[in-house]
C-alpha cells in the first residue's frame, strides 16, 4: 500500500506520459503495490534475468491501466528495480484516473522536477 500522502508523479510528453517504477522482481504476485517516493511500485513473480521481469511489468502495466502493450514502453532502468516508463498516447488525467480507480494516488509532475534513474 502507499504511504499516507505519497503520490505517483506522473509527467506529460510529447507522445505520452512518463512515470518512474520501482519494480520487485521474483515475486509471489503480480501487482501494483502503491505509491514509492513518487514512483508507482510494482510486484511481478518473473525473475530479472533476459528481460523477462521488464516484458512482466509491461504487461502488468498495460493490464491493469487498460492499454495496448505496444503502448508500454520502459526507457530507462532496463537492468535496475528503479525504471521510467512511457505510456504512449495518454494523458496524465487519464493515467491519474486509472491508477485511482486501483485506489493508488497520482498526481502530474513538472517538467523540470525529474529525478535521476540508476542503472541502464
Amino acid at each position: 500500500m502507499s504511504n499516507v500522502g505519497e503520490r505517483v508523479e506522473i509527467l506529460q510528453t510529447g507522445d505520452g506520459v512518463r512515470l518512474r517504477l520501482r519494480v520487485k522482481p521474483g515475486g509471489r504476485h503480480q501487482r501494483l503495490i502503491g505509491a514509492y517516493g513518487g514512483a508507482l511500485k510494482l510486484e511481478v513473480s518473473a525473475a530479472p534475468e533476459k528481460g523477462r521481469a521488464n516484458a512482466a511489468v509491461i504487461r502488468l502495466l498495460s493490464d491493469a491501466l487498460g492499454l495496448q502493450r505496444q503502448r508500454v514502453e520502459i526507457v530507462a532502468g532496463a537492468s535496475s528495480q528503479d525504471k521510467v516508463a512511457v505510456l504512449k498516447g495518454c494523458s496524465v488525467e487519464e493515467i491519474t484516473a486509472r491508477l485511482a480507480s486501483a485506489n493508488i494516488p497520482a498526481r502530474k509532475r513538472l517538467a523540470g522536477n525529474t529525478p535521476a534513474v540508476r542503472g541502464g
